[in-house]
């Protein structure tokens, strides 16, 4: 499995848009400190809560991303997984394709993020983790959090 190729035609440059992705996304996650709702962290970016919280009061497939993700960069590796199980894995491969990109970028190789087994890897991520979040939407009643529930009131009026 080869991971780098040289390539003359693609601007290796352009792989430094991953790494800087990562950079702002891990910068942001250390200066929030996690929900103890486990969702809702993102709320203290001055964001609304999740639409799916505030209509059904259950968690979409994306509730308590955020807050794993900022559990983990804080070492708090039971709340960053019971916030979203598959936070700890989507965080560690971005980590992953983002260091990956910096470094051919230094060594002027392009990172194959685009080969078959990052494609296949790709959708079958993709797919548990929407099934997940199906599954857990079916499953888990009365997500809204004493906050949400004064937003859910308000728009309902």
């Amino acid at each position: 499995m080869q991971l780098f190729e040289p390539d003359q035609k693609f601007k290796i440059r352009a792989q430094l848009i991953w790494f800087f992705m990562w950079l702002g996304v891990t910068s942001v996650g250390l200066y929030l400190s996690a929900d103890k709702h486990l969702h809702g962290t993102h709320q203290q970016l001055g964001l609304p809560p999740c639409p799916s919280v505030l209509m059904f009061n259950r968690p979409c497939p994306g509730c308590g991303l955020t807050t794993s993700w900022t559990a983990l960069l804080h070492l708090d590796f039971v709340t960053s997984w019971h916030a979203h199980p598959l936070g700890i894995p989507m965080y560690l491969g971005f980590t992953f394709v983002a260091l990956g990109s910096l470094y051919g970028n230094i060594k002027g190789l392009r990172m194959m993020i685009d080969s078959n087994w990052a494609n296949r890897a790709f959708v079958v991520f993709v797919a548990v983790f929407f099934v997940f979040g199906a599954v857990r939407m079916a499953m888990t009643p009365k997500y809204q959090t004493q906050k949400e529930q004064m937003w859910s009131s308000a728009i309902r009026r």
